[in-house]
């Protein structure tokens, strides 16, 4: 049986030390120095890197090597989804995040290449029971995905049930577990205190995640570096931290490795690693994935 009741303490504990002490404020974020791209730019260029990019090697091979290719648009078509493939295949991205609809076809097209296929349970709302997603992520897996990004139960969260929102996690990253798949945890930050963030990204950890994940790029907001890096300070050096939402060029993607991601889901990947080879001028500000 869960013990549920060290799971809270587990949650208390980290609210406790998030508030103990008052963090250096940078004006414009708000929030920890770290989650300033200018505060770190000077230490990214000078070839520091934080888990996900080796920025020193100055290589595309990298960059391209921690992003998701993502294609989750509901019209997307086959051809789409055999394009989306064709460039995970030639730039060497981590995965293709798609549809659970997709995944056969998307396993089919990259088998043999080293790209993985990604795909997302209770997607874009979370508001699924936890039988449901956990069956979801299970055909997922059967059909060729080898990571699930699911979206928490947001609205049990917020609501203060515990129970629930772990119940939901759980089910998903135990169908993960069985297979030795990847497991994320979507928090929709956007929609989140900092509190809740903290207590989601606690409960994540409890789990037994791999990763927290900030967005599904259909909510009000998508990745921020404060964000990213409040997630990973509560879940520390042991898990993944995947910054998605909005991330359309590589300056994104390096402030986003400086505050703690080590996964960028983007469907700019292609723009952003041509970008690391000098072969593009940064792109214009835009949001949604």
């Amino acid at each position: 049986m869960t013990d549920y009741r060290r799971v809270i303490e587990l949650i208390l504990e980290e609210l406790v030390a998030a508030g103990a002490v008052a963090p250096t404020r940078c004006e414009c974020h708000g929030f920890t120095y770290e989650c300033c791209p200018d505060r770190v730019r000077g230490v990214m260029d000078a070839g520091a890197t934080r888990l996900g990019l080796h920025a020193q090697d100055g290589g595309d091979g990298d960059v391209a090597s921690s992003i998701d290719h993502t294609l989750l648009k509901p019209d997307a078509t086959a051809e789409d989804i055999d394009k989306l493939c064709r460039e995970a295949a030639e730039w060497k991205f981590a995965t293709v995040c798609v549809n659970p609809t997709w995944v056969a076809r998307a396993a089919a097209r990259l088998s043999g290449t080293g790209v993985g296929v990604c795909s997302v349970v209770g997607f874009p709302l979370g508001a699924t029971t936890p039988d449901v997603k956990q069956f979801e992520a299970r055909r997922a897996i059967f059909d060729g995905a080898t990571e699930i990004d699911m979206v928490l139960n947001v609205g049990a969260l917020k609501s203060g049930d515990i129970r629930l929102a772990s119940d939901d996690i759980r089910a998903v990253v135990s169908a993960c577990v069985e297979r030795r798949v990847v497991s994320k945890v979507i928090l929709e930050t956007a929609l989140l205190t900092d509190e809740e963030k903290v207590t989601a990204c606690t409960l994540a950890k409890a789990a037994g995640a791999d990763f927290v994940k900030t967005s599904t790029g259909f909510g009000p907001g998508g990745a921020t570096t404060a964000d990213v890096a409040l997630m990973r300070r509560v879940v520390g050096a042991g898990m993944g931290v995947k910054a998605s939402g909005g991330v359309r060029d590589l300056q994104q993607v390096k402030a986003m490795v400086a505050a703690g991601a080590t996964r960028i889901g983007a469907s700019a990947g292609v723009r952003i690693v041509r970008e690391s080879r000098g072969e593009l001028s940064p792109a214009g500000k835009a949001s949604g994935y």
